[in-house]
């Protein structure tokens, strides 16, 4: 995930068609911004990278979630099913709906286990969230698949893996809506960022609402227009949009480069018999943020994480002791610890997330190495890396 690995004259340029007319909001103010509508051009041209209808920028990856899942009328004491490997917005943003999470298996993709989420599924069930963690992407066909014989909606999480596909057909293109993050640690970065893509236009109209408080958004007077309904601030900023309207341009080249850095490590470390690679269900359309691989056992796992740091190769991540990423460190989920009360708190069904049992993700998990794929990188850089891998191995 390269984001700040790149700025160059391209997002210079963006920014500064902003600072020269003075218009920072993306809403409005048609005469003195000179035609420049950077967030509304960001939409555009993800919209037809991902063969879709309709784009909205947001605020964040997480204010994204939190959209989807408003417009999609996922609400108070509705059940969503999500993976226990991710970053804490997903839960965040289910909860925060003041809806549950229920958590199931994952799988050796690193992503929900399609077998694992119908015995999950309830009466209060209303949502699915597969997360394409990592890169690359769940069995989402057969997730699909399953939601639609369940009634069920379909939330992509594509915050780790813009620019994927599977099967020829962009991540987050599948479900009703599909949801990206641009922090400063994604692929592309807008400084902080995030979108929903959407093909369903009613959907897509709630959405542009919804995060904006409301504003239907017609006509041309800010001031006159309609209140659909109570909506909340998850706006981006023009300045955000102009930095990551630069970077989208450079989605191919990003990937190019992501992909055969990852091939050459995945070839050095394919002589290792201790090492098995993660699976991939269309290898094709991997956007090769990460390298994840599996040890034999949890504890020679711990090990080379460790030998790795002290040896220097940085950007390995060992899951499964990670306080963001996996539910095994999420004391403040099991405790529902907030500020306020949670809605969660009020709810007969809320699970015991302390009793939460996940032995096959817990086994997954702590095997799992990633190691995060640069774009920087020279042959140089790569050789150096390998020799210190092989040092460790």
């Amino acid at each position: 995930m390269p984001g700040f690995e790149i700025f160059g004259d391209e997002e210079r340029k963006e920014v500064q068609d902003v600072l020269d007319t003075g218009v920072l909001f993306r809403y409005g103010f048609d005469q003195a911004r000179k035609g420049n509508w950077k967030a509304k051009t960001f939409e555009t041209e993800l919209a037809e990278r991902m063969g879709v209808r309709h784009c909205h920028l947001c605020s964040s990856g997480t204010a994204a979630l939190s959209i989807a899942l408003a417009a999609c009328g996922v609400g108070a004491g509705d059940e969503v099913i999500i993976p226990p490997f991710t970053f804490v917005a997903t839960m965040e943003a289910v909860l925060n709906a003041g809806a549950i999470p229920v958590f199931a298996e994952i799988d050796e993709t690193l992503c929900l286990d399609p077998e694992a989420v119908d015995p999950a599924i309830t009466s209060r069930t209303k949502a699915v969230l597969p997360v394409h963690m990592c890169g690359s992407m769940a069995r989402i066909d057969e997730i699909k698949d399953l939601c639609e014989r369940k009634g069920l909606i379909l939330i992509e999480d594509v915050c780790q893996s813009l620019g994927a596909t599977f099967k020829g057909k962009g991540l987050g293109s599948f479900g009703q809506m599909g949801c990206f993050s641009f922090d400063p640690v994604k692929t592309i970065t807008c400084g902080e960022g995030g979108a929903i893509i959407t093909d369903n236009d009613q959907l897509y109209r709630t959405v542009d609402a919804y995060a904006d408080h409301g504003h239907d958004h017609i006509g041309n007077d800010r001031g006159l227009e309609d209140h659909l309904f109570l909506g909340n601030n998850y706006r981006i900023s023009e300045l955000n949009a102009a930095v990551g309207l630069a970077q989208l341009r450079k989605l191919d080249f990003i990937l190019e480069k992501q992909r055969a850095h990852k091939q050459v490590l995945k070839e050095a470390l394919g002589n290792t018999p201790e090492i098995t690679f993660r699976e991939i269900p269309d290898e094709n359309g991997d956007s090769a943020t990460f390298l994840s691989f599996f040890l034999p056992n949890k504890s020679r796992a711990r090990e080379v994480a460790k030998d790795l740091a002290r040896a220097g190769v940085d950007g390995c991540f060992y899951w499964f002791d990670n306080n963001w990423h996996y539910i095994r460190q999420w004391d403040h989920l099991k405790e529902l610890r907030t500020p306020a009360r949670t809605f969660a708190r009020l709810l007969d069904h809320c699970p015991d997330y302390w009793g939460v049992k996940l032995p096959e993700s817990d086994r997954i998990m702590s095997r799992t190495i990633s190691m995060l794929i640069k774009v920087s990188w020279t042959h140089e850089d790569l050789s150096e890396r390998i020799k210190k891998i092989n040092s460790v191995l």
